[in-house]
């Protein structure tokens, strides 16, 4: 009599697989805070909370170089250049009431709709897939370079040209403005200024002293 293993099902679950719900469970709960909190500075850390939570899935996963991007781009870098912007703006630190635009329930419904779409599309196309997460990591720096560079070469150079046009397209708008904003070009001719007519002298005597002479 041989053997067989059983296969696998979500009713015998492996210490990955219930890391990876709690992980996901802590990373919506962060999301859902960092959308319904009044607090802007409190809503970019627990942006950072949530975004750290889905490189952890990531890494879960066997993901390794999509969750060290994660981290670089998303929690060093946009979250940073976000609290910038708070500071430099001037930003409120506490309750700010024009955090809340009154649309919260077509917010939340058009949200919910959203995430329903968008799990019933990755559920029936991954419905089979399976993850070894026992053997090679499947995405590491090597195997996710070659996927990149053997199948998706034109659309990679296509995202870097667009990516190019944006900035160039930033530089020139900026530089435009700056031109719109600023003050007349110093090397244009000036037209001077016509001299002020010398005010005329005020007799010191006044008109008392004109009165007492012809008296």
């Amino acid at each position: 009599m041989t053997l067989t293993q059983a296969p696998q099902g979500f009713l015998s679950p492996t210490g990955v697989e219930i890391a990876f719900v709690l992980v996901g469970l802590v990373t919506f709960g962060a999301a859902i805070v960092t959308v319904t909190t009044r607090q802007l500075v409190h809503a970019a850390l627990w942006l950072v909370v949530a975004l750290g939570g889905l490189a952890v899935e990531y890494l879960l996963l066997t993901a390794e170089f999509i969750a060290w991007v994660q981290v670089l781009i998303y929690v060093g870098s946009v979250v940073v250049l976000l609290l910038f912007g708070l500071m430099l703006t001037k930003a409120p630190i506490g309750r700010s009431p024009d955090a809340d635009s009154g649309n919260r329930w077509a917010a939340l419904t058009v949200a919910l709709a959203s995430a329903a779409a968008l799990v019933w599309v990755v559920v029936d196309a991954f419905r089979a897939t399976w993850i070894d997460l026992d053997g090679p990591a499947a995405g590491s720096t090597k195997a996710t370079g070659e996927s990149l560079f053997r199948h998706w070469v034109l659309p990679f150079e296509a995202l870097s040209v667009l990516l190019l046009a944006a900035l160039v397209g930033a530089i020139v708008l900026s530089r435009k403005a700056k031109a719109d904003t600023s003050p007349t070009d110093p090397k244009a001719p000036r037209t001077p200024k016509a001299p002020h007519a010398p005010k005329a002298p005020t007799d010191p005597t006044g008109p008392e002293s004109a009165k007492g002479g012809a008296s």
